[in-house]
């Protein structure tokens, strides 16, 4: 597979500068346009004003691009039934030629090719309600197990078994700390109602824990850095699980799965809260972004300060 990294994040990683990469399954399928464009610059600002480096990564004619340029995020932002590509499609994406607009697994193992160890999404895949039968775990679980990058998300979404996430990634042996807390979050929710074994307690702290995981010997494994919504910002429960119960219904009636599952609940969660969750998943990604590049900048300074 031909991969391309954009001189300004080849230039950034080469001297050891904080980088932070940003999936781009959120531009084609996450949000609405025009919204989608606007989010996606948005975090590349945000992650230059925290003073690190934006690699948003996508497919382009067959082509890995580490680090989007404005064109390639307008194509990933207007496109028409852009492919989402899970790890498992870079390959045929690539044979084919075609463009492929990257989930977190994907994204987490472009970005760790590259040697980028911060990644901000919004919420992270997991096992889905009703799993026992149909056997739906995202690919983004099994990915962090083999992947060295630090995932900063607001968990996972609601729609989800959280539980059954959580204890996925304890048998995957992937490390899960919550940011200042030790409650996970439920994405539009503060907390999910699942508690955490460990937190961290500023930027340095979660660096240190990136830079500790390979002294220990686990040089291949990936960490999940829960950010929470403030309660102040987050979703109105009681709007929340309104939207999630008759998402949920219509999801069943309609016969709805896999990868198709996220985009429409969102869909739906957007229509049943008059934007409200908009407004939020919005929110929630740019201050992920932010954490991201913050940590990114404490895990330079450090790499730095060790050498």
């Amino acid at each position: 597979m031909s991969v391309e990294v954009r001189a300004e994040v080849a230039e950034a990683l080469f001297a050891g500068a904080p980088v932070v990469a940003l999936e781009s399954t959120l531009i084609s399928h996450g949000l609405p346009r025009p919204d989608n464009l606007e989010i996606a610059r948005e975090a590349e600002r945000m992650v230059r004003a925290e003073g690190a480096v934006p690699a948003t990564i996508g497919v382009v004619g067959g082509t890995v691009r580490i680090g989007l340029e404005e064109d390639e995020l307008k194509l990933m932002a207007t496109l028409d039934q852009i492919p989402k590509l899970s790890a498992r499609d870079l390959g045929p994406a690539a044979a084919k030629g075609s463009h492929g607009a990257t989930t977190v697994a994907a994204t987490a193992h472009l970005a760790a090719l590259a040697g980028i160890r911060l990644f901000a999404t919004g919420g992270l895949g997991g096992v889905h309600r009703e799993a026992r039968e149909s056997w739906d775990v995202s690919a983004d679980l099994a990915t962090l197990a083999r992947t060295p990058v630090a995932v900063v998300c607001s968990g996972v979404k609601s729609i989800l078994d959280v539980p059954a996430t959580l204890e996925y990634l304890e048998t995957l042996g992937v490390p899960v700390v919550g940011f200042r807390t030790e409650r996970f979050p439920g994405f539009y929710l503060t907390d999910s109602g699942s508690p955490l074994d460990w937190a961290v307690e500023d930027e340095g702290e979660a660096a240190r824990l990136i830079q500790t995981l390979p002294e220990l010997g686990f040089e291949h494994s990936g960490l999940v850095i829960a950010n929470p919504i403030p309660e102040e910002e987050q979703l109105d429960p009681e709007l929340h699980d309104r939207a999630l119960r008759t998402g949920l219904e219509e999801l069943k009636l309609r016969g709805v799965r896999g990868k198709d599952v996220t985009p429409f609940l969102l869909a739906h969660f957007a229509r049943e809260t008059q934007g409200e969750s908009l407004r939020v998943n919005k929110r929630i990604i740019l201050r992920n972004a932010r954490l991201a590049a913050r940590i990114a900048v404490a895990l330079s300074a450090l790499d730095h300060a060790t050498r």
